[in-house]
Order: structure tokens, then C-alpha cells, then sequence
């Protein structure tokens, strides 16, 4: 599933080509996604400029004078700018075509994206009582902790809650927590405001590190074929089962925690 970081490396890859482009037509070719694809989902876009792409979390936003297109990537999904008369492939659900000739196709092969219609300032229940963004200010070390009060659920359970904080998947979650050198399994009431801190700080590294790596990616938002465009930032223990730690060398340890891997050192972590 895309995470944060693969997200806003698509927000800003389709930016540049359309933001002040006009939408003339939306195909809808699939409306099975993950919520049924409304049938007028284009009616209120039309002729109308995108001033803004915008992220929330793993949403992004089409941001026009009349409103808002509000897109998840799901699990499989991707988006990619292509000129209009590039024949869609199996999978291309969903094409945004502008008055210069442009499309912004989305392609999901597990049909677990979704796409919504916003009208002026109105907002959707899966973005109300989300958390704050990791990146920004209000997600501090206070913050974190204050939340933890009280929590008998794991640190890496804490951290990956979108009403906690938002963004934080279970790739990045195992990565900070091991720079961090906090065990994955540790009731987050038992961990320290000092803790806290270098946790969150590790947080927001990991993640502004992935989003920069994605940076070299940019291009492959302008093409038919090929991945994503998404990036393989280093990873020092997602993936890394029964290897050694790479500061250590002890060899990695691997549990389920809400049904998701969790690999971390024992060493290192505790």
C-alpha cells in the first residue's frame, strides 16, 4: 500500500501539470473501486481550474473554486500524466482530461482506491478526526506522550493510529522505532517523555528522508508503463527478517502485531 511518503511524491510529481489546467472530461471506465464511483462525479468539475493539489494524510485533493476531488491510492492504485491519445490499458479505471490534452490517469488493479466529489468547503468522514500531520508542529514530542497516557496498547500500535497522528505505516513505524531504539512491543504508557522525543524526532526524519528519496522518482509521473514511480528508501529492518542488525549484528527478530510484520533488534531496541 503507498505510504505517506509515496503519496506526497505523487502530489508533487502531477502538480506542475495541473495546476491552472482546466478539466474538460472525466471517463469513469470502473466505478467498482473500493466505495462505488459516483455516476456524476464529473459534473461539477468540469470547466473548472485546479488551483491546488493538496494532500490530508494518504488523501489527495484536486482543489478547485467549486471544490474538491478527494482521491485515495488504495493499495495498488497510481496516478500518471499522459497525453489523451495514449490507449487506456486494463487497469486504467479513471482518466481527468484537461483542455491542453493532458490526462491524469488512475490505474488500481486491486480496486481498493477510491474517489470523491466535495462540494465548496464541505469535508468527508474519512478525514474528520484524523490526527495531526507527522511532519507538522503539532505532532511533538508533548503531544505524543500526552497521548500515550494511560495507553496499554503497544508504541508501534500508538503510532500507527490515524487518529494519533497520521501517516505513520508499518514500514516507517518499524524504521523509526529502530532508530529510536525503542522495542516495537513496549506498552506505550511505559515509555518515557524523553523516549518520546527522540521517537518523534525519528518520526519526521525517516519520513522527510523517504519523501526526498522519492524526489529522483518525479519523472515517471510522466509516462504509460513501468511501477508507480514510488522509491525503495534504505530500510534498516523493514524487510530485513532474519538478517543481521546493522548496527549490531544480532539477527533481526520478526513478530505479527495487529496482523502486520514487526522486525526489529533485540538488542538494539528495548
Amino acid at each position: 500500500m503507498p505510504e505517506l511518503p509515496e503519496v506526497e511524491t505523487t502530489r508533487r510529481g502531477i502538480a506542475p501539470y495541473i495546476i491552472g489546467e482546466t478539466v474538460s472530461r472525466i471517463v469513469v471506465r470502473e466505478t467498482r473501486l473500493r466505495w462505488t464511483v459516483a455516476e456524476d462525479i464529473g459534473k461539477p468539475i468540469l470547466g473548472q481550474t485546479v488551483c491546488l493539489v493538496d494532500r490530508r494524510a494518504k488523501y489527495l485533493f484536486l482543489c478547485t473554486p467549486l471544490g474538491r476531488l478527494m482521491l485515495h491510492l488504495g493499495m495498488s492504485g497510481s496516478l500518471r500524466i499522459l497525453s489523451r491519445w495514449i490507449n487506456p490499458e486494463k487497469h486504467d479505471h479513471i482518466d481527468i482530461e484537461f483542455l491542453n490534452g493532458i490526462v491524469l490517469r488512475y490505474r488500481d488493479p486491486r480496486r481498493f482506491g477510491s474517489i470523491f466529489w466535495l462540494a465548496g468547503e464541505d469535508s468527508h468522514p474519512l478525514v474528520n478526526g484524523l490526527g495531526p500531520e507527522p511532519l507538522s508542529d503539532e505532532f511533538s514530542s508533548n503531544y505524543l506522550y500526552d497521548k500515550s497516557r494511560g495507553r496499554r496498547i503497544s508504541v508501534k500500535a500508538l503510532i500507527m493510529n490515524s487518529r494519533v497522528v497520521v501517516g505513520v505505516g508499518n514500514i516507517y513505524a518499524n524504521e523509526a522505532l529502530f532508530r529510536a531504539g525503542i522495542r516495537p512491543d513496549r506498552s506505550a504508557m511505559r515509555v518515557s517523555s524523553m523516549r518520546y522525543a527522540r521517537l518523534v524526532e525519528e518520526i519526521k526524519y525517516v519520513l522527510l528522508e523517504a519523501i526526498e528519496a522519492g524526489g529522483t522518482t518525479l519523472k515517471d509521473f510522466v509516462r504509460q508503463n513501468g511501477s508507480p514511480g514510488y522509491f525503495r528508501s534504505r530500510l534498516d529492518v523493514y524487510g530485513r527478517k532474519n538478517l543481521p542488525c546493522v548496527k549490531c549484528g544480532l539477527i533481526l527478530k520478526e513478530i505479527r502485531q495487529v496482523g502486520r510484520s514487526t522486525i526489529f533488534c533485540t538488542k538494539c531496541q528495548r
